[in-house]
């Protein structure tokens, strides 16, 4: 798959936030949409390095490690990026996102009848396992650094 495909839906769901973010949380789109340009840029980056590396790391952790090491107090762009990338909710993010992994999985929808309720049962599984990990590790850290 060429790079063209991720960067067409990478701009629709870019566009659909900026909407989402307008309609949901009254965030002005001119005032958005600096940040969203910048994880714009980002995810395009990520999606790049990971045909450029060798090995078969996923986009994610790419534009993952990007994402961080662009808001680090040590880099010196570091406060502005934090500061315009958080014009953008993160549920209005999100929300596009999803939707286009339901249409995905949609797609799948034999294979996904194949498994029936037997992946039900998985998906909850992985979903209340990860929020009750979520939740003893993030306690764990609130009770050490002395929050709670």
């Amino acid at each position: 798959m060429s790079l063209k495909d991720p960067v067409v839906i990478t701009v629709i769901v870019a566009i659909l936030t900026l909407v989402g973010n307008f309609v949901g949380y009254k965030i002005d789109p001119i005032t958005a949409f600096p940040g969203m340009l910048i994880l714009f840029l980002i995810v395009i980056v990520g999606m790049w390095i990971t045909k450029i590396m060798p090995g078969n790391l996923p986009a994610v952790v790419y534009v993952s490690l990007l994402g961080i090491i662009l808001t680090m107090p040590w880099f010196p762009l570091g406060e502005k990026v934090a500061e315009l990338t958080s014009q953008v909710n993160f549920l209005a993010l999100t929300t596009p996102i999803l939707g286009y992994a339901g249409i995905s999985l949609g797609k799948d929808l034999d294979s996904f009848k194949k498994n029936g309720l037997r992946i039900v049962v998985v998906a909850i599984f992985v979903f209340v396992g990860t929020y009750l990990g979520s939740a003893v590790i993030a306690h764990t850290v609130l009770k050490l650094t002395g929050q709670i």
